[in-house]
């Protein structure tokens, strides 16, 4: 007797495609009709083929002329005991799912049943959630033990084509590590691809995406680049006993000669990203290699124009790709001997390529990272030479201006206090009191003269004017806060084209000037921007731009920014573009800030091709 519900339990269908192969089916093996009626109808409305038998005899036949991939058997069925087929089965059919049924509850039968080889038992009445769990649950195990199996069989086959890849990687690892640049990673590529105990294709050449234009360019080949040329490249290397060993050993020192004439072949290959259904370029966006046979290949295009070059129309190509994008394609074949291309073939090649796309894409950040610590050190070298400059320049003039308001401020004062107390003194004639105006004005006079002394401390000098290249100063200066804009997101962009016009300038006094005017744009992007630097030129003046993506000066302020202690900042005296002005001026030149078209801030500094003698 079956507990089936269909209107009171909703159970969902079971993944059929996945839990059975093609044209298997599942059995229902039990001597009461009623059962097999209700079974084979439930499992048919959840999309299983069923087949059934009310006898040992009619399963056997079954078991003989379809694909069962799960039987629920009846213990007792009238011609044998389930148990004994069961026995019978298990060991001669182990892809076989078996669901004893039973209805007894002896938990001894059940566990006999699980010892003799059952996936899992179900007792009469049969609740139908406990049936569906049990039917699904046993399909699944047996289809991951099939896959399983299937799995181990593969790696079983190429188990040695893998431990001669695990070798010749190891070698290229050990080419890789002692070799830092590009042609020297790519040429141990390509001679692995090549020799004879590498994957011994005849050619192979590699093409990368250039990262300025994108374009994919052919960079390097090994092998020979004509036929009768084959023979006597390969048969020198065995004449001298060369292995791969000892070919990538030699690489730098070029033992074996350079491949010239192939890599001119290579040289010449060009094509377009945007030509989308070449096959090179099909390859590295789809991330899968490519067999052309016969100069035809699926869903892609091959160029006469590229069979012209490698002068072959049989070869494969595969994508050279790291994370998140396309580096190019290694081109192989067999030029010389025309040997097929298997399977096993493009599946060795496509391992290797891997570990070639690693080695690029190590290479290439190597040289990223020596281009940034050549960077670095040239900021520490600048920083090591300026370091006390910003503090200098921000002191003086600070001191400077607050002597000059302090000298206009007092003076008036003083002088009528001074003068004041003279005339008083002439008119007393009490002498105790002259002594008290006297005083006074000795006093007084003291603090004017300290004044005049303080403001002649600070005051400027003569700028010492020297010819100096403008564009080499203001990358100094810039290089300065290197690690202020990478820490701030900022990215920078200097348009100046070498060392730019020499100009007679006071060279401190000139990176006073950008340095004041990079921090001022440093500090309006606190959330990171861009950092523009760029110059042109007139008859007589060089115009630098300063100009950077912040939030702008706001209208009512100006008009008052270059003004001295006028500041919009938390911090700071508000003297850095007064400075700046006064610097500018003093070399002849002018300077000016106000809003970008764009937003932001445009400073302008104009200085003169022929300075004058300098404002005093």
């Amino acid at each position: 007797m079956v507990e089936i519900l269909l209107s009171q339990h909703k159970v969902p269908s079971l993944p059929t495609p996945e839990l059975l192969g093609p044209d298997e089916v599942v059995a229902v093996v039990d001597d009461s009709p009623e059962i097999v009626l209700l079974l084979s109808h439930y499992l048919g409305s959840q999309g299983f083929p069923v087949v059934c038998a009310g006898n040992a005899r009619e399963f056997y036949q079954l078991l003989h002329t379809r694909k069962i991939a799960l039987v629920l058997l009846d213990i007792e069925l009238p011609d044998q005991n389930g148990n004994e087929i069961l026995k019978d089965i298990a060991p001669t059919h182990p892809d076989l799912g078996i669901i004893m049924v039973t209805g007894t509850t002896d938990i001894q039968v059940a566990l006999n049943c699980l010892r003799h080889g059952a996936d899992d038992y179900l007792i009469k009445p049969v609740n139908i959630k406990q049936f569906v769990h049990t039917v699904q649950s046993t399909l699944e195990k047996r289809r991951l033990a099939i896959n399983s199996l299937i799995f181990q069989q593969e790696l079983q086959k190429t188990n040695t084509r893998m431990r001669f890849l695990h070798h010749l990687n190891l070698k290229m690892n050990t080419a890789y590590l002692n070799t830092v640049e590009l042609r020297g990673i790519l040429q141990a590529i390509l001679v692995g691809i090549t020799s004879e105990d590498g994957l011994r294709f005849n050619r192979a050449f590699l093409a990368l995406f250039n990262t300025t234009n994108g374009f994919l360019e052919g960079k390097l080949a090994i092998g020979p680049s004509s036929r009768e040329e084959a023979g006597y490249v390969w048969n020198s290397i065995k004449e001298k006993g060369l292995q791969l060993d000892d070919i990538l050993e030699d690489i730098q020192e070029k033992s074996i000669g350079e491949d010239v004439a192939v890599n001119l072949i290579i040289k010449t290959l060009r094509v377009s990203p945007e030509d989308h259904d070449h096959v090179l370029i099909h390859a590295s966006r789809t991330n899968e290699s490519i067999r052309v046979q016969n100069g035809k290949a699926d869903n892609c295009r091959v160029p006469e124009e590229l069979l012209g070059i490698l002068g072959e129309s049989s070869f494969v190509v595969v994508p050279l790709y790291a994370p998140g994008k396309a580096l190019g394609v290694m081109i192989v074949d067999n030029f010389v001997t025309g040997a097929p291309i298997t399977d096993e073939d493009v599946n060795g090649l496509q391992i290797f390529a891997s570990q070639a796309s690693l080695a690029i894409e190590h290479s290439r950040l190597y040289e990223t990272m020596a281009e940034k610590i050549e960077a670095l050190e040239v900021v520490t070298q600048e920083l090591e030479k300026s370091k006390d400059l910003l503090i200098e320049a921000e002191r003086t003039a600070a001191i400077g201006h607050m002597s000059a308001q302090l000298l206009h401020a007092i003076r008036n004062p003083l002088t009528s206090i001074g003068g004041t107390s003279r005339l008083l003194a002439k008119r007393v004639t009490d002498q105790y009191v002259t002594n008290f105006l006297n005083i006074i004005t000795q006093e007084t006079n003291k603090i004017e003269n300290i004044l005049e002394d303080l403001f002649s401390f600070v005051e400027e000098k003569e700028l010492t004017l020297e010819n100096r290249p403008i564009f080499s100063i203001i990358r100094k200066s810039i290089m300065i806060y290197y690690m202020a804009m990478k820490q701030n997101k900022i990215e920078y962009t200097l348009d100046l084209e070498g060392v730019g016009p020499s100009l007679a300038v006071d060279e401190n006094k000139i990176r006073q000037v950008f340095l004041h005017l990079v921090k001022n744009s440093i500090e309006a992007m606190p959330k990171g921007g861009s950092l523009q630097i760029r110059a042109k030129e007139d008859g007589t003046f060089v115009t630098i731009l300063v100009i950077d993506s912040g939030p702008g000066i706001p209208a009512e302020a100006l008009p008052h920014v270059k003004d001295p202690f006028f500041t919009t900042k938390t911090y700071g005296n508000g003297l850095g573009l007064a400075l700046v002005e006064q610097i500018v001026e003093r070399h002849g030149g002018r300077f000016t800030i106000q809003d970008g078209a764009a937003g932001g801030t445009v400073a302008t500094v104009s200085l003169p091709k022929v300075t004058s003698s300098p404002a005093s």
